[in-house]
């Protein structure tokens, strides 16, 4: 089997450079283009580490198995995670989003509750009221948000959603980097 095509192909799949790669497995740029090339064959260990850095492990990349890339998600394949005392969910829509380039999320939110402070951080967000209204806190901006508005912004502040209003709120929020 040549690895060095497949290791390729993730690499450019992820957004990396060569040099990214070398320098998260502290290794150098050009063993990483021999290796690219079939030129050089790695060591266990450091196949792990490139791997690791590549979002798989040993097992899936020397599967034999072509899975399809799936594309539509149901409520079936929904992971819902509750905090109870904050009064909101986060309802995570598409699996496995942390291995791509953006997060989905419906938030559910109770009334006079509000998501956790997330500090600031690279990437975008951008979110959508699909129910309710909330108010968005951005740094010491607060914005008032109904069924319908969106917002957009680059995540440099701290920033989270409250619902003040009497009825549960569902906001889906999308960031890029996956970040929750």
């Amino acid at each position: 089997m040549q690895i060095g095509n497949k290791i390729k192909r993730l690499r450019l799949e992820s957004g990396m450079t060569q040099e990214e790669i070398a320098d998260r497995c502290e290794l150098t740029k050009g063993y990483i283009s021999q290796l690219e090339r079939d030129l050089t064959s790695p060591a266990i260990s450091t196949l792990e580490d490139i791997l690791l850095c590549l979002g798989t492990n040993l097992q899936e990349f020397f599967s034999e198995e072509v899975a399809d890339e799936q594309v539509v998600f149901t409520e079936a394949n929904y992971f819902v995670k509750e905090f109870d005392e904050q009064g909101y969910a986060i309802n995570w829509i598409v699996p496995n989003s942390k291995k791509r380039q953006m997060e989905p999320v419906i938030v559910e939110i109770k009334p006079n509750c509000s998501s956790e402070e997330d500090t600031p951080h690279q990437g975008e967000e951008f979110g959508m009221v699909l129910s309710g209204s909330v108010y968005l806190q951005l740094g010491k901006e607060r914005f008032r948000l109904k069924k319908g508005d969106c917002f957009h912004f680059k995540p440099n502040k701290n920033h989270n959603i409250r619902n003040s209003g009497k009825l549960t709120a569902k906001v889906l929020w999308i960031t890029t980097p996956p970040s929750f």
